[in-house]
């Protein structure tokens, strides 16, 4: 007997040639009918072209994308399928925690990924924070969300000029046309963050440059809070000029007295978590944080934006995956 539910397409973007894509196996223990599902892996080098591919061949009323390292609790369709009975709900999506199996290393990364100091309401992404509700980009992440497949072609899907940030561009303007978007904090994918510092800082700076570019390209009020990290690298640098040149230059010192305060109680709840010394290291962290987004910032307010539409993307394939 087939169930009244909607029919879901599973979108996850892959490498050409890899070979083990984890967010399949978990896409294909999911608990939804069979007949209602369908699963797209869609391979190239630019996952907003790969995306929007797999988009235009779906068949299902809602996509659920999936990063390809991805792994959803298998109740999570069934979890989510219910905030689209009302109309205006346009994406529903949930956090994305660091596995309890994963290395120190990344223990740690995940502990700044869900600090508010280092993330602010985007630390939502990484933890499960709260109850139900309404919110906006900042608090959604692609790898763990579901979303109304026509709603999306009426928008002409991700701007493929936009990496990263090309799905926050596209939730900004579904809000504009008055549509909802839902943070369900059980709405849970495991996912590994980056294995390595280098890796990590290169992130950082990744997420700087695309926050830049989609305010360039899709400006809002909410951009603003992202202003401050680069702001504080002018500080920084400025700073050394200013005690030099200012009769009363230790005045400047005290946004920077602030500043170590605000991380001194950030530390302390941190560590009030019971992992001491992985909270000392993500502190340290959480400045580097501040830093590296705003040069990625910096960098990304001047770099070159290819026009929607006119930037040569390499070939997608598609493959549909059975169950």
């Amino acid at each position: 007997m087939n169930e009244n539910v909607p029919s879901i397409t599973v979108v996850i973007a892959a490498r050409p040639g890899q070979a083990e894509i984890k967010a399949v196996a978990a896409s294909r223990a999911l608990d939804y009918p069979t007949d209602k599902l369908e699963i797209i892996v869609a391979r190239g080098k630019q996952p907003s072209a790969q995306r929007n591919a797999a988009l235009k061949a779906a068949r299902g009323e809602l996509i659920y994308f999936l990063d390809d390292d991805s792994a959803p609790e298998s109740g999570n369709l069934r979890r989510a399928v219910p905030h689209f009975s009302d109309p205006k709900v346009q994406m529903v999506g949930g956090p994305s925690l660091c596995p309890r199996e994963a290395p120190s290393i990344e223990q740690v990364f995940a502990l700044v990924l869900a600090s508010w100091l280092a993330f602010g309401p985007s630390r939502a992404r990484y933890a499960a924070v709260g109850q139900v509700r309404e919110t906006s980009e900042k608090e959604l992440i692609l790898c763990n969300q579901l979303a109304r497949c026509q709603a999306m072609l009426d928008l002409g899907g991700f701007n493929e000029a936009l990496y990263p940030n090309e799905e926050n561009a596209l939730m900004d303007e579904l809000q504009k046309r008055g549509g909802k978007l839902i943070y369900d904090p059980q709405l849970l994918v495991r996912r590994r963050p980056r294995s390595s510092l280098k890796s990590f800082a290169r992130m950082l700076m990744t997420y700087g440059r695309g926050r830049a570019e989609q305010f360039r390209l899709h400006p809002t009020p909410g951009s603003a809070l992202n202003f401050v990290p680069p702001l504080f690298c002018l500080y920084l640098v400025a700073l050394p000029f200013l005690l030099a040149l200012t009769p009363v230059g230790m005045v400047c010192l005290v946004p920077l007295a602030l500043y170590a305060l605000v991380v001194l109680v950030q530390a302390v709840v941190l560590a009030a978590g019971g992992r001491i010394f992985q909270s000392l290291a993500a502190i340290l962290l959480i400045v580097l944080t501040h830093i590296l987004y705003g040069l990625g910032f910096w960098r990304g307010l001047f770099t070159r934006l290819t026009p929607r539409g006119q930037q040569p993307l390499p070939p997608v394939v598609l493959e549909t995956v059975t169950r």
